[in-house]
């Protein structure tokens, strides 16, 4: 680790320059390669040396081009060591596996990664407690924090949690998907271990599925490298050629998602302080009840502001309240350029009704992904969108 992660156009479109196992280096565009195998050297495997860096491959089950190419690429943005997985679920169990916590330390947070928790308690007979972030810790803990939050966009303070879980000799996974570089470098405040969702925003054109864990030291690389091998978690070789491909313009969609979805936060914030009966921007007050985004959180009892570890920029995913649940309901088909649909962190921006896919949350709740389209465009259609679902039985 080098103590200074670097998010820029040439680490994104250079950074895997010195693997050494690739086939194509004459390449501009790297090939998609369908092989699951390859020629035995005459030598045996013992020329392959190091699977992070392979000389050549001899079956993709371990290592292929594209894959081992991303991961060098991820290792230098995220200053660490990068294994990719099929899926950010998957990324999510195989770090239970390696943990193996006798406790786990969680709250709020993606259902999808709750989930995972209770399939990996009923691997140990369910003699796993799981408590809440702001309980008491105690050895053989892990902390799995998640910042910012899904589906609200809020900041929960790293350093804090990590210096509580350290002090038990636990350690802190923090779920980093809503924050990628360059918003948020959780290493630098405490993060033993950083989980994305490679499907989000190092995808970022909604069309693969893909998990990543980060680690600080080789062995820890070493270790979930065995695992994933045996659980068959790795990538398929068409998503780790569409990953490679997406990670080269990171730099040029996350901060444009992120400026305009602060923007867009904030000016909805404008209709959340507009009294019923007043408009705010041609919307009704009162349609928009509530906001969530790290920008407007302020400083914590214990004095954590959110810019103090998103010095990035704030995330391109957050939440609204409407006054009611037929409002969220209509709301999500009457805009023009948001597609209502789940995921998040592609280049379109995405509406969707929260219950639609967590059967726990708020039925008045909405979550705006937002893509790169012009903002001004993307307020118009919000604006139309609310000014429509508030006239009296409108109809979509």
């Amino acid at each position: 680790m080098s103590g200074k992660p670097k998010l820029n156009g040439t680490v994104l479109i250079h950074g895997d320059a010195t693997v050494t196992g690739s086939s194509k280096r004459f390449e501009v565009a790297p090939s998609i390669s369908v092989t699951t195998t390859f020629r035995t050297p005459e030598n045996g495997w013992g020329d392959i040396a190091d699977f992070r860096n392979p000389r050549r491959h001899v079956y993709s089950r371990y290592t292929q081009d594209n894959s081992t190419r991303a991961e060098h690429i991820l290792s230098k943005i995220l200053d660490g060591y990068a294994i990719t997985y099929s899926s950010g679920l998957g990324a999510a169990y195989a770090a239970l596996v390696a943990l193996q916590p006798k406790r786990i330390a969680i709250r709020e947070g993606y259902h999808g990664c709750h989930q995972s928790i209770e399939i990996f308690r009923k691997h140990n007979g369910a003699n796993l407690p799981v408590i809440d972030l702001d309980d008491e810790y105690q050895p053989g803990d892990i902390c799995w924090l998640e910042s910012p939050l899904n589906p609200t966009g809020e900041s929960k303070d790293i350093k804090f949690y990590a210096d509580k879980i350290h002090k038990v000799g636990g350690k802190l996974l923090i779920d980093s998907t809503f924050g990628p570089p360059p918003l948020q470098y959780p290493f630098k405040f405490g993060a033993d271990i950083i989980l994305h969702s490679g499907t989000k925003y190092f995808g970022g054109h909604s069309d693969l599925l893909a998990g990543v864990l980060v680690v600080t030291t080789k062995q820890e690389w070493e270790k979930l490298f065995n695992d994933r091998t045996y659980m068959g978690l790795m990538m398929g070789s068409l998503e780790a050629w569409l990953l490679l491909r997406s990670l080269k313009t990171l730099h040029l969609r996350v901060p444009r998602q992120s400026e305009s979805a602060t923007e867009i936060a904030r000016w909805l914030q404008g209709i959340v302080s507009t009294p019923v009966g007043q408009c705010y921007d041609g919307i009704p007050g009162g349609t928009v009840t509530k906001v969530w985004h790290s920008s407007l959180q302020g400083k914590d009892a214990r004095g954590f502001e959110p810019s103090q570890q998103m010095a990035g920029g704030y995330p391109a995913t957050f939440s609204i309240m409407l006054r009611d649940g037929d409002l969220a309901q209509n709301f999500q088909f009457a805009l023009k350029y948001f597609v209502p649909a789940t995921s998040l962190g592609g280049v379109e921006s995405l509406v969707e009704r929260r219950i639609n896919s967590d059967t726990k949350a708020d039925p008045r709740l909405i979550r705006l992904s937002i893509g790169v389209e012009d903002v001004e465009d993307l307020k118009a259609d919000l604006r139309q969108a609310f000014i429509k679902i508030s006239q009296p039985k409108a109809k979509l």
